[in-house]
């Protein structure tokens, strides 16, 4: 390999500084970008002590305390307040936010209704969307495209067809509106949602509330719009069938309303702004290195994307989206709360200790990534040594892995592949783009792509 492509394998990650910063510095990274909060120790330190805002900080890179914490006492660990303010407006009680014996008895809930032997189903929906897709970029070629509100879109359309076999034309616009309302408003943290007990309301949360009863409004009418289709037959159609059907084997209790749309609102945002942001990346990566772009095309070219097993068809396609997870995770930052005293690392751990693991810098970490930096879909071929399971969190660990993790892994790989089957990816003007922290890994710019038809 050449010079040229060992250096555009490199793509762009967080601007890091060494030294040490104020409180008021610190708060104004994490304000700006997130990303950046953390200098090189970061990414060669097993365990990082630190203290912000009057609080003990631990950042944990350590593969046994990251098990101890998501694993084996992750009762003790909980989301902290800051946490449950920013996402509370549009997850409610859902299965993210809650905790102890109401997270349980959803986690039993839920799991069926995303299990392996109905991803036929949610498939299904998949490929009808991207029909729709691929037709509408047929008539984009040539011009400029703006990747990112094409992809967000797209798998808006997925989580309305899976969720409740609807076209999102008539409720898309709407919910964009809301989300962008949402994230330029209200989804950064301020100085008093980290200084404020839990209980207080901060002056931020007062617009929070308000978004919130503009949510569950819209929610509402696009559940009594599906309740108002008729049924051919009592088959699930969907995941709000199967939602609706699931109970929690241990108590034969299911979900009320609220609860559903709880569920619906956590579904819809983790299914939909996390998958689009790694197909932005996944595009932006395969526009930059045309030699692995133009392997995924083939591998699509040679698979039958339509079958049952197409996933398991296309392990470079596969291992591609791998890697793009892993340079650039969508959920940059898990952070949890130390309700008792405990120990990790050897380290005392106080109640009310701060415990962050970032997968942004644990997938980057010197200690456990060969050329961490460098993009190389190698690392995750069928064949290739596994990374250590606590070392590598696109969909987080533990009892709290997240749900959807299969059902957003086949709707990456199948989106991607039968994107790069029919058009070229090329970007315009300015290659780098610098990745920021908001909800999830966002680009700092929109980046317009240009579509060629193969």
């Amino acid at each position: 390999m050449n010079m040229d492509a060992i250096r555009d394998d490199i793509l762009p990650g967080a601007r890091l500084r060494s030294g040490r910063r104020s409180q008021l510095e610190a708060f104004l990274v994490l304000r700006r970008n997130p990303l950046e909060l953390w200098g090189p120790d970061a990414y060669r330190h097993l365990v990082l002590p630190g203290r912000f805002l009057g609080r003990e900080q631990l950042l944990l890179n350590d593969p046994a305390a990251i098990r101890h914490v998501l694993l084996g006492n992750h009762d003790n660990y909980q989301r902290s307040a800051p946490t449950r303010r920013v996402l509370r407006p549009v997850l409610g009680e859902g299965l993210f936010l809650a905790e102890g014996e109401a997270w349980r008895h959803q986690r039993r809930v839920i799991a069926p209704a995303l299990a392996p032997r109905v991803m036929p189903i949610l498939v299904r929906h998949i490929l009808r969307v991207c029909d729709v897709f691929e037709t509408e970029l047929a008539t984009r070629t040539g011009r400029p495209v703006e990747m990112l509100s094409v992809l967000q879109r797209l798998t808006l359309d997925i989580a309305g067809q899976s969720m409740f076999s609807l076209e999102m034309g008539r409720f898309g616009p709407d919910m964009r509106a809301l989300m962008l309302r949402y994230a330029l408003n209200y989804a950064k943290v301020g100085v008093l949602d980290l200084m404020l007990p839990g209980h207080v309301r901060s002056p931020l949360d007062r617009g929070r509330e308000q978004f919130r009863a503009d949510w569950l409004t819209l929610m509402d009418r696009i559940i009594e719009s599906r309740d108002s289709v008729a049924r051919e037959d009592d088959a699930p159609r969907d995941l709000l069938d199967l939602l609706r059907a699931a109970r929690d084997p241990e108590t034969g209790e299911g979900f009320n309303h609220a609860q559903l749309r709880d569920e619906v609102s956590t579904l819809i945002l983790a299914g939909h702004e996390t998958t689009a942001v790694s197909l932005f990346w996944a595009c932006y990566i395969a526009a930059r290195l045309p030699e692995h772009q133009e392997r995924l095309a083939a591998e699509a070219a040679s698979a039958d994307l339509e079958a049952p097993d197409a996933v398991s068809r296309l392990p470079f396609t596969r291992a591609f989206l791998d890697e793009t997870l892993r340079l650039y995770p969508p959920a940059y930052l898990i952070v949890r709360e130390a309700q008792a005293a405990d120990e990790i690392a050897g380290r005392a751990v106080k109640p009310g200790t701060i415990v962050s693991i970032s997968p942004w810098v644990l997938h980057r970490h010197h200690v456990h990534w060969r050329d961490p930096e460098r993009f190389d879909p190698q690392r995750f071929l069928p064949g290739a040594t596994p990374p250590d399971r606590m070392v590598y969190l696109p969909f987080g660990a533990g009892p709290r892995i997240c749900v959807g993790a299969q059902f957003a892994l086949s709707e990456g790989v199948l989106v991607l592949a039968r994107l790069l089957r029919r058009y070229r990816l090329a970007l315009i003007g300015q290659p780098d783009v610098q990745p920021r922290g908001l909800i999830t890994t966002q680009p700092d710019r929109r980046v317009p792509f240009l579509l060629t038809a193969r």
